[in-house]
């Protein structure tokens, strides 16, 4: 049997054990990418009785694809950015 342990740290409010049999590693790194595991402590990977901190893993699974800075069109941007100004200007 395989399953994971995802720590959630609420800070003040204390600590959650996400501990789910039916889960898998896909689903784990979908919730985290998705924003729905925040403030993540650990991720354990339990499997025939074994334990494995796969955190590290799963977090990098999980990250955002970087974007290279030649695909970002700072002209458009700055365009938006002038044209919400003007949104704010009194008349």
């Amino acid at each position: 049997m395989q399953y994971f342990v995802v720590m959630i740290d609420y800070g003040r409010r204390g600590r959650e054990a996400v501990v789910d049999p039916e889960i898998t590693r896909r689903e784990v790194i979908s919730r985290v990418a998705s924003g729905e595991y925040q403030n993540v402590s650990f991720i354990h990977e339990i499997a025939d009785g074994s334990v494995e901190d796969v955190t590290e893993i799963i977090l990098a699974e999980a990250a955002l694809p970087q974007v290279p800075p030649e695909d970002v069109d700072l002209q458009a941007i700055h365009l938006d950015h002038v044209r919400d100004l003007r949104k704010h200007e009194r008349t």
